[in-house]
């Protein structure tokens, strides 16, 4: 009989596991997987815990990473099931984490236990990257994790990650690539004066005005093949002027960028750059980069899991870039990286759950894709 992820899915989300705090949950996941043959190595990087774990056949056969996270956004307010007592009520299990992402960590570990217990296990090598900082920072995570499995020369051939990237039905959709994210914050300094006395002053709010008509005045691209059009949003403008008969001597902004790979980080902030230096020259500017563009070009890896998911589901497995960021970014320079995972239309809310046959057929699905690409 398949083994049921559904217990492993409410052990972990019974761990209060809020972005650093592990509470339990690497243990949990050592518990399940050191029995089934593989090696455990928990990983602490500052405040946060991270696991690798592997299963070695013996043989030249193809590595395949699972690659997901045990750390979940706060809770909130409003849950008619408590966020972490992991209820099952109409068959539906309720919790924080059920969806992103501790109920697609438990389906790869029942599909890992049972592709050890038919055999499938044996034609390869599988292992677990498992973080507690992807929903924070991510410095302490997955990046730290990737350094120390290149230094031991445990490189996969293909990882797949656990996101719930399924949009209405399980399957529908693989994730390929994600769009980069740039952001950027910038202070423009004027001359205070008097309202009535425009010419003793330098209005800096005019000067950002300029700005940001020109950053936003026209789309950044048309979009690519696999890439919906870069995009650029303001999200801070501030003065802080406590009066109305004041120029104010400086102001402030603060705006991100979501680029596909027609643009490179450089490339973005030499263009905000330019015009600051046009319209602003008197300005401090500052960037961060919460990840680069990248993509999976379809290949073997990418149609392993999509006959998988025909097999699986009897989804097409529609490939797709959007959404923000996440772990594969950092994954994607190690080898080929694809997620997919849960419906994930309850990520993140309150009373956040899944159905429990879903998750059943998750680990189903998983499964599959272990059969595929450990051929």
């Amino acid at each position: 009989m398949p083994i049921d992820p559904l217990p492993i899915a409410q052990a972990l989300i019974r761990c209060a596991s809020v972005t650093p705090a592990d509470e339990g949950a690497m243990a949990v996941l050592e518990g399940a997987l050191a029995p089934l043959g593989f090696e455990c190595t928990r990983l602490r990087f500052g405040e946060v815990e991270n696991l690798f774990a592997i299963r070695r056949s013996g043989g030249n056969g193809p590595h395949l990473c699972f690659a997901g996270h045990t750390d979940v956004v706060p809770p909130g307010e409003g849950w008619t099931h408590p966020p972490f007592a992991a209820e099952v009520e109409d068959g539906v299990l309720y919790g924080r984490g059920a969806v992103d992402m501790k109920g697609g960590v438990a389906a790869f570990v029942a599909a890992a236990a049972d592709a050890v217990a038919d055999g499938t296990a044996d034609r390869g090598t599988l292992s677990f990257l498992i973080t507690g900082d992807e929903e924070g920072v991510a410095t302490d995570g997955t990046t730290r994790v990737l350094d120390w499995m290149e230094e031991r020369g445990v490189v996969p051939d293909m990882c797949l990650v656990g996101e719930p990237t399924s949009k209405a039905r399980l399957g529908d959709t693989i994730k390929i690539g994600r769009r980069g994210s740039l952001s950027a914050e910038f202070t423009i300094h004027g001359t205070q004066g008097h309202v009535a006395y425009p010419d003793r002053a330098d209005n800096p709010i005019h000067r950002l005005g300029r700005v940001l008509h020109r950053l936003t005045e026209r789309p950044l691209d048309e979009g690519t093949e696999w890439f919906q059009p870069s995009t650029l949003q303001v999200t801070t403008v501030d003065v802080g002027n406590p009066t109305n008969n004041i120029v104010p001597a400086r102001a402030f902004a603060r705006l991100n960028i979501r680029f596909n790979p027609s643009h490179s980080p450089s490339s973005l902030e030499a263009w905000i750059r330019g015009i600051l230096e046009a319209e602003a020259p008197r300005h401090e500017v500052s960037f961060s980069l919460s990840g680069d563009a990248f993509l999976t070009e379809p290949g073997p890896f990418v149609e392993a899991l999509r006959r998988a998911v025909r097999a699986g589901t009897g989804e097409e497995g529609a490939l797709d870039t959007g959404g923000g960021t996440s772990d594969a970014r950092f994954i994607t320079r190690l080898c080929p990286v694809a997620e997919l995972g849960a419906v994930g239309t309850t990520m993140h809310q309150t009373d956040e759950r899944t159905p429990v046959e879903e998750l059943r057929q998750l680990a189903a699905l998983y499964g599959a894709v272990i059969r595929e690409c450990l051929g």
